[in-house]
C-alpha cells in the first residue's frame, strides 16, 4: 500500500488506468506515475543512451482537504485493500 504522511493537509485520490490500483498522494497533479506499477524512468544516462519518458497511469478523481478528511480517507482505502476490522469506525 501506498501511506500519506501523518498531519497531511492535503492530497490527491488517483485511479490507476492500467493496474485499476486506488491511492493517496501528496502529490497533486492532473496525471502522475502509478507507484503500484508504473517505473520511474532512470535520469543516470550515458551519452548513447535514450531517456525513457514516464508513463503517467494514474488520474486524479479527487483533492481530499484537511487533515482529518486525509485520515479518514487513507483509513478507509486501509480498510478496503486489507478487509480488516471495522469497528474502528
Amino acid at each position: 500500500m501506498f501511506f500519506v504522511p501523518d498531519n497531511t493537509q492535503i492530497a490527491g485520490f488517483y485511479e490507476c488506468d492500467d493496474c485499476f490500483e486506488r491511492f493517496l498522494s501528496v502529490q497533486i497533479a492532473p496525471k502522475i506515475i502509478c507507484p503500484y506499477c508504473g517505473e520511474v524512468p532512470d535520469m543516470e544516462i550515458g551519452p548513447d543512451d535514450v531517456l525513457e519518458t514516464a508513463h503517467e497511469s494514474a488520474h486524479l478523481i479527487k483533492v481530499i482537504e484537511g487533515v482529518e478528511e486525509v485520515e479518514k480517507m487513507d483509513g478507509l482505502l486501509s480498510l478496503a485493500v486489507t478487509g480488516g476490522d471495522y469497528e474502528w469506525l
